[in-house]
């Protein structure tokens, strides 16, 4: 049995009256502040002058927390189900700000090796964690719109680094960007994120069993084909063919957002270069933040999009359109700065949109019973992304350059991969069928019995006990 405490009671259900609308804040909280992992590069050129770095070492927190993300969602996934959203937000809160602590002590003593092991490692768990924590309880909450609650949280892993970027640059401004400018930074960091995540971890809320909107009738959401009334556990879902699609899917999508997102400042300086219409260092700059801002925008847009012409149809959008701009870009990019600029938004909306809307792919096939879990597994998808789409790039702009390649025909080769890519995605999605029933929960297992945990403030729920 549980102990009685804190912990005790992460899953606590709402009382009556209880507003759903509550929830994607306390979503949000955690994702606005983990979503800082994408304004690592701030501290990129400090660390280097300060502790001797190549860019390579530098990059080292940041890759390192990217990969303990996608893992620590993949293996925390069922006990974040298990334990509920309140003890995932809690533990990824110790988590992501331990590691700015520990990163602040390396920092401060010049041992860079602290720095990967808090904020690459400890700090990455606690965003796998975080990134994964509101999922369930968020399309329990909106059954009858699952792509726009979820996008709303995921919005704001994409739209962190817009706070974070500018806020971390002031910072190493007044403390200096020295060794000890940059503890100082970390501390802060660690300590103003303890307490706005610590608002997520207080409002959540999970909503009792059964319940449902005022007014809404699940009968239309179960004549769309994709969408079950079934359950099946996180362990089935990894053995049907429809998770590996959706795998597929997902890591061709990132794959190919990732590419343009990683390199993006030298990519349009290169495409221009030597024209009328040549980039500086500040447009560049700005091409990045619009990057940024479409990233953050397509998460909520996109997914609100699914919860109308479903799931598959906007992932249809996101691979088909989505080669189609590459496919711009790559004949006639570098004839028009507006249609780069225009074409590489778009990938980017979608880049953020696929994320977004996952959650609620997972939810139409396999139900809301360990939708968290599966959704933690099939975020390897973005590890796996997070290293392939890169690599492309970057090592096909450089044999291009060896070749005597310049400008726009560094990218040439890289960019139709990437259209292959996207079109195998699209051929994945096409596969994705109902599951079969053999994959199904019995009924038994979905009915839990009362437990302790299923307790309002520490009694027993009425709705439950009546």
């Amino acid at each position: 049995m549980t102990p009685p405490g804190f912990f005790a009671r992460s899953r606590t259900l709402a009382p009556p009256g209880w507003s759903r609308w509550l929830v994607p804040p306390a979503a949000l909280s955690v994702h606005l502040s983990i979503g800082q992992a994408y304004a690592w590069s701030v501290f990129k050129p400090p660390l280097e002058s300060s502790l001797g770095l190549s860019g390579t070492e530098s990059a080292l927190p940041f890759q390192l927390g990217i990969v303990m993300l996608g893992l620590s969602a993949a293996f925390g996934g069922t006990l974040v189900e298990r334990r509920g959203p309140r003890w995932a937000m809690a533990v990824s809160l110790i988590c992501f700000s331990s590691g700015f602590l520990l990163a602040a002590l390396g920092a401060y003593t010049e041992q860079f090796w602290l720095v990967v092991f808090g904020y690459g490692f400890v700090g990455g768990i606690g965003l796998g964690i975080g990134y994964i924590s509101p999922v369930s309880t968020l399309i329990k909450w909106f059954p009858d719109r699952p792509g726009m609650a979820t996008g709303i949280a995921i919005m704001g892993f994409g739209g962190g680094a817009l706070i974070a970027s500018p806020w971390s640059a002031q910072m190493l401004e007044s403390f200096g960007d020295g060794s000890r400018g940059i503890a100082a930074a970390f501390l802060v960091h660690g300590v103003t994120y303890a307490v706005f995540m610590a608002l997520g971890v207080l409002l959540i809320r999970i909503p009792p069993e059964g319940w449902r909107p005022a007014g809404w009738k699940p009968s239309r959401e179960e004549r769309a084909p994709l969408v079950t009334t079934a359950q099946v556990s996180a362990r089935s879902a990894v053995r049907t063919p429809q998770f590996w699609c959706l795998w597929v899917v997902l890591c061709m999508n990132v794959t190919a957002g990732i590419g343009i997102l990683e390199k993006a400042a030298p990519m349009i300086t290169d495409f221009f270069a030597g024209t009328s219409a040549s980039v500086g260092a500040a447009a560049a700059a700005g091409f990045v933040a619009l990057l940024s801002l479409a990233n953050m925008v397509g998460r909520l847009l996109w997914s609100s999009i699914s919860d109308v012409i479903g799931r598959k149809n906007v992932y249809r959008i996101y691979l088909g359109v989505g080669a189609l701009m590459y496919l711009v870009i790559r004949q006639a990019g570098d004839a028009s700065k507006p249609l780069f600029v225009c074409c590489a938004l778009v990938v980017l909306s979608f880049y953020g949109g696929g994320f977004a809307t996952a959650p609620a792919y997972l939810k139409d096939l396999f139900g809301t019973y360990q939708v968290g879990a599966i959704h933690g597994r099939l975020l390897t998808a973005w590890s796996t992304a997070g290293v392939l789409g890169p690599l492309i790039v970057n090592w096909v702009a450089d044999s291009q350059k060896d070749a005597g390649q310049s400008g726009a025909g560094l990218y040439g080769l890289s960019f139709g991969i990437m259209i292959g890519l996207l079109v195998v995605g699209f051929v994945a999605n096409e596969l994705v069928r109902p599951v079969h029933p053999r994959h199904h929960e019995p009924e038994p297992r979905i009915e839990q019995p009362h437990t302790p945990e299923e307790t309002v403030d520490g009694q027993p729920d009425p709705q439950r006990t009546a």
